[in-house]
């Protein structure tokens, strides 16, 4: 049998607005349980929600990212389910009439372009947080829950897409894609660890071409879980089908520290949820001209940028896709491009050491103690030959520990590279007579012994010498060219 897997996301965006979406609370994070709340989030009789202006405008915003087409006339609807989170008992959503819809989003996979669909991009809000307390961590096997309200109410963006994507991998590039997106607007922290931005998978195998049962996977809380998940039930699905058996639709939970998904309920229809209209809310009519307005005020988005860098920086494909992955670390590489330096040798240094001693000490790169300019000044260093680049390897570690800018560390520690040939010649001639066989192996054609010699070289000068007027003595001098 040939099988083809069907993947579809479902993504929860809190947007980055100083209150909830319905109320005036506030919507910060991290706040004592149930103080950011009031009778509208919470739900009492007689309050009345008012639809936040910044939410909406964020999520067109989004909308527009995403070449969705902006709906003249939406409507909120109640999504009425029962849970212990939901202080109201209904979720004030949108149904058949969302804020935008029919967009997509191309995918850059190195070998193959993926175009996503977006089904749709609405407004709703998020619900409370259950603290589940026992040593499952779950509801099931819970001595007993917790509520915390805070969360109850604050605007959600919720971008659905088409099941177009066709594999685990391409699932984690859309929501690295997704993410970055939502950071260039600035309209969310999209903090997965603090649920902040959230996903939700549907997948399928497609037997011969024909559409398989559909599972949803929940609890992926990082790219890694969302790519494992995925990759699991791709598995589990494909085995059950070889073996002759059924699948059935329904939510699966993932379980990040066994790697396996688990049964968590049978799968809900649209119809379950009793949709009707919002009584208390207006429909949301965007004025044309303010949609064209947030249309041309949108920002370099993370394709753009990414395609700018490879043309006017001359980056490859693999160091553009990083550099532009994150906001801020774009702005940081543009800032060292300002210093002069060849932007090729800077954005080397930024993807691999910097964002290694970055990863090690878990750092932003917003905090990072080495300055867009101070690593210009590194790069220039290395560029000038006043250090090699052994060395510079050294300085910059420092440079990250103590905040001090390279030129004054490798003053300060007499670290200039001895480029000077006739000082070399010097050296060169002592390692020679202290070496005499290794001498000779060279002369011979061995070209291990060049190796050798050179080492003994950088030891006598403590890494100083410059290695490549270093070498063109040896060469001289042991086989007479350079």
């Amino acid at each position: 049998m040939k099988y083809e897997t069907i993947i579809g996301l479902e993504i929860h965006a809190e947007l980055s607005t100083d209150s909830k979406m319905f109320c005036g609370c506030s919507a910060l994070f991290g706040g004592k349980p149930n103080t950011n709340t009031c009778p509208v989030c919470l739900g009492h009789p007689g309050s009345l929600p008012v639809a936040n202006r910044t939410a909406i405008e964020y999520t067109i915003m989004l909308a527009l990212a995403l070449n969705c087409r902006i709906t003249p006339r939406s409507v909120f609807h109640r999504k009425n389910y029962f849970y212990p989170d939901m202080p109201k008992n209904f979720q004030i959503s949108q149904y058949d009439i969302p804020l935008s819809s029919s967009g997509y989003i191309d995918v850059d996979m190195g070998d193959h372009v993926r175009r996503v669909g977006i089904t749709r991009v609405h407004l709703e809000e998020d619900t409370g947080k259950s603290i589940h307390i026992g040593e499952s961590g779950r509801i099931h096997g819970a001595d007993y829950s917790l509520e915390d309200f805070n969360r109850a109410g604050i605007p959600l963006a919720e971008i659905v897409t088409e099941p177009d994507i066709r594999s685990p991998e391409e699932a984690r590039a859309f929501m690295q894609l997704l993410r970055a997106t939502l950071e260039y607007l600035d309209i969310s922290d999209c903090k997965m660890e603090e649920g902040s931005l959230r996903c939700d998978a549907n997948i399928s195998v497609a037997v011969d071409g024909e559409l398989g049962t559909k599972v949803e996977i929940k609890n992926m809380n990082s790219f890694r879980a969302l790519f494992r998940a995925l990759s699991y039930e791709e598995e589990r699905q494909r085995h059950v089908l070889d073996q002759g058996g059924g699948l059935i639709q329904e939510t699966r939970h993932w379980d990040d520290a066994a790697g396996k998904t688990h049964p968590l309920r049978s799968k809900e229809e649209a119809f379950d949820y009793r949709y009707f209209p919002e009584p208390d809310l207006v429909s949301v009519e965007p004025d044309p001209e303010w949609v064209e307005r947030l249309r041309g005020n949108l920002p370099e988005l993370p394709q753009e940028r990414f395609h700018r860098f490879i043309e006017q920086f001359g980056l490859t494909r693999d160091i553009a896709s990083m550099m532009t992955g994150e906001k801020a670390l774009a702005g940081y590489f543009e800032k060292t491009v300002e210093s002069g330096q060849d932007p090729k040798e800077l954005a080397k240094w930024v993807a691999g050491d910097l964002s290694a001693m970055l990863r090690e000490a878990v750092v932003p790169i917003q905090s990072c103690p080495v300055t867009p300019a101070g690593l210009g000044e590194l790069v220039g260093l290395v560029d000038r030959k006043v250090i090699s680049g052994k060395m510079a390897k050294d300085v910059l570690r420092e440079a990250f520990e103590t905040g001090r800018g390279p030129e004054q560390i490798v003053d300060e520690k007499g670290l200039f590279q001895i480029a000077d040939a006739r000082e070399l010649e010097v050296v060169v001639a002592e390692i020679i007579a202290e070496n005499p066989s290794a001498a000779d192996d060279m002369r011979n054609g061995k070209e291990q012994a060049l190796k050798f010699l050179m080492g003994q070289v950088m030891k006598k000068t403590r890494g100083k010498a410059n290695p490549e007027v270093a070498s063109r003595l040896l060469k001289q001098k042991l086989i007479g060219k350079d």
